[in-house]
């Protein structure tokens, strides 16, 4: 195979192509268009159109398809070919300028939480140029944003390229306070960590919950799972790393930097690692990664499973949103630098950081709201539903110092020391990495860990991004205005750091003592579930500012929160379901099968006429003869509460009856369940189990 530095980014219109295809003026005016969001000519996209057909043409491409990311939280594509009829009967390969930039799939049957009516078919792609064009299979999918008829956002790129801009403006106007003139964009980039479960196809057809919901309903923990610590970093099975390869290189010739691969805490769990890039191309290829680590995995014989938690009892699923301020000039603007107390301007972005995810910690933990990560969030492999901010001994004692006006003495670095003269000596970094924090500064990033798998990171950088934005907003109209600069800005950080300081917290996020801490003395919030944080969406302080920022209009944002809601009941209703069909056409049958064998063998001893000790059958009958009354009268319950729910006015009651009603019965049946499964034999046990499972792929 060629080498990798040849055919990375082998199926990308990038900039190398356009340097190549277009002329001079052409690429001057896209690059501009690009870099500082100029309006883009029709005659120049005519011959971008042209050059980028030719291209995918040679490349073995058919089709042109506007590749989008509705708020079904997966992406949509409907495929053109680039065929145009010719009056002699010959067909021609044609793709205009009026193609790249507008298309029109049908909006009617997209999620728009009442934006538009069923009926009112119409809807809109608009070409996003700031994200490559790439081929997928023989089509060409040129990014882009959906929205309806009237204007409103259908998507997760829209109101995130609103977000870009918003800070982008903002902290403009911070870095010309400090003489950075020269500075023309300000971008938020990226590195998405997604974590996986790799398990056999065969095991995956074999259980309907995987099959319908992604997760398993039911599972009795195995003898072993993750207890010995001896899978995370561990060796990489031969199939796994087959898969793992092939996938790398799937995803570097689409120009998706894949950087770290390794195995993680649960057995069959995994994670890949990117190298940073701007937002809106990191969601792009994060949501590419997602599509094409489940399609290779088919050709391997396994199954990708993105689910937050697929098996109870075991780590869930996490993706770390690793997120950072860059200049066009190359400049990382969380980067403290070698003496932080001194680097004003990186104190004032810090505190920007820290006040924006105090003031919105609700809309961070909505950004992250699911139905799966419900079952992530708080548990030890997972942040805790509080939000907080781990900013490590060093940042902490400069903010101390500032607050209190003292002098700040900074510590020596470190040398570390192993005690082995063959290893090399280096320097301890200055702050540890707390991976129990949901808000960490790493040395020149923040990484939000709280992230489901499967969730779209287009939500969590939209809030970030617009809390940041808000807030850089706040400091910029005090500072412009500003007399006396430095005195100005000294105060303003002092004075945000005492307001903001307790959504500091550099401990063990696992802790009870903290939650308790956390949520009675220093007033943070706490929204365990789904329906808990949704409505807050809508809370006045939030609708104020992200509608200021114009990231989202007020309609939009109800819509976003009625179908967030939606998604919600609709995933818990589909598992309840399933669990009753389970419950019923596999389990009962299964146990009454294995009552019927334990009898027959009690009814032979017996008729053996001789004293022969038949304690285990009399336990066994009487043990499972109960448990299968009580799963029925279990069962009976949850389907009834289900058909009660569904029948519900609206999705917020019907959101509240399931966190309230359902999963308590959910939570019933998979316990009276799982028991039986212990000590049903095996050969009866009608699906695989988790040790069937978590051990599938050798």
């Amino acid at each position: 195979m060629e080498p990798l530095t040849e055919y990375f980014g082998s199926l990308v219109f990038d900039d190398r192509e356009m340097k190549a295809r277009l002329s001079e003026e052409v690429y001057n005016s896209l690059k501009k268009t690009i870099d500082e969001g100029a309006r883009l000519d029709i005659s120049v996209a005519n011959d971008i159109a042209t050059a980028m057909k030719d291209w995918a043409v040679e490349k073995g491409a058919t089709h042109y398809t506007h590749w989008f990311q509705p708020m079904t939280g997966i992406t949509a594509e409907k495929n053109d070919s680039f065929i145009t009829p010719m009056p002699d009967g010959r067909v021609i390969m044609d793709f205009s300028g009026k193609e790249l930039i507008k298309g029109e799939p049908d909006a009617s049957s997209f999620p728009s939480g009442g934006l538009r009516a069923t009926f009112e078919a119409r809807g809109y792609t608009a070409w996003d140029p700031t994200s490559y064009a790439f081929i997928k299979g023989k089509s060409l999918c040129i990014p882009t944003a959906f929205c309806s008829f009237t204007g409103d956002a259908l998507d997760k790129k829209t109101p995130l390229l609103r977000s870009m801009e918003a800070i982008n403006k903002q902290a403009l106007r911070i870095l010309k306070l400090f003489g950075n003139d020269s500075v023309k964009c300000v971008k938020t980039s990226v590195g998405a960590e997604q974590e996986y479960f790799l398990i056999s196809r065969e095991v995956y057809n074999k259980r309907k919950d995987l099959i319908f919901t992604g997760r398993t309903l039911f599972g009795a923990h195995p003898p072993k799972a993750q207890e010995m610590d001896d899978h995370y970093f561990g060796t990489i099975k031969p199939k796994v790393a087959e898969f793992m390869a092939e996938l790398n290189v799937e995803l570097w010739k689409l120009g998706i930097l894949a950087k770290t691969e390794h195995n993680e805490a649960a057995p069959a769990q995994h994670e890949l690692a990117p190298i940073f890039t701007t937002t809106n191309i990191a969601t792009d290829h994060n949501q590419l990664t997602m599509e094409i680590m489940q399609k290779v995995a088919s050709k391997h014989g396994l199954v990708c499973l993105l689910h937050e938690k697929p098996f109870d009892g075991v780590n869930g699923s996490g993706k770390h949103n690793n997120w950072s301020l860059a200049t066009d000039t190359g400049v990382n603007l969380l980067k403290p630098g070698a003496t932080p107390y001194e680097n004003a301007q990186f104190l004032l972005l810090l505190c920007s950081v820290i006040e924006a995810v105090d003031e919105y910690q609700d809309l961070l933990r909505i950004s992250v709201a699911t139905a799966g990560n419900d079952h992530r969030l708080g548990a030890n492999e997972a942040p805790p539903a509080v939000i907080s901010i781990f900013l490590g001994d060093e940042i902490t004692a400069v903010l101390e110092a500032i607050e209190n006006d003292v002098p700040y003495n900074a510590t020596e670095k470190t040398q570390m020391k192993l005690g082995v003269h063959v290893l090399p000596k280096f320097i301890r970094d200055n702050t540890d990495r707390n991976r129990t924090s949901p808000f960490a500064f790493t040395g020149n990033k923040f990484e939000f860990r709280m992230l489901g798998s499967s969730n779209s990171i287009a939500c969590a950088n939209i809030m970030l991004n617009s809390a940041v934005a808000a807030t850089l907003k706040k400091y910029a109209d005090a500072l412009e205005n500003s007399s006396n600069f430095e005195d100005d800005l000294h105060t303003l950080i002092k004075n945000t750091i005492k307001a903001h300081k307790r959504i500091i917290f550099n401990g063990n996020g696992y802790d009870e003592a903290w939650i308790k801490e956390a949520t009675e003395v220093r007033g943070l919030l706490n929204y365990k579930t789904t329906p808990d944080c949704l409505p807050h969406l809508l809370d006045k302080k939030n609708v104020d500012m992200l509608t200021s920022l114009k990231v989202f209009s007020e309609q939009e944002l109800k819509s976003r929160c009625e179908i967030l809601i939606e998604n919600y009941t609709k995933t818990v209703i589909i598992e309840a379901t399933t669990m009753s069909y389970m419950a019923r056409k596999q389990i009962l049958p299964a146990i009454e099968t294995f009552i019927g064998e334990i009898a027959k063998v009690a009814a032979d001893k017996k008729s053996l006429g001789v004293k022969i000790s038949m304690t285990y059958e009399n336990e066994m009958l009487e043990r499972l003869s109960n448990l299968t009354e009580n799963i029925l009268l279990q069962e009976k319950i949850l389907a009834s509460d289900t058909l009660e729910i569904k029948s519900l006015a609206n999705v917020t009651l019907q959101a509240n009856a399931i966190r309230d009603r359902l999963l308590p019965d959910m939570d019933k049946l998979r316990a009276l369940c799982d028991e039986a499964e212990t000590i049903t034999a095996d050969k009866y046990w009608p699906f695989p189990t988790y040790s069937d499972l978590l051990f599938s792929v050798r």
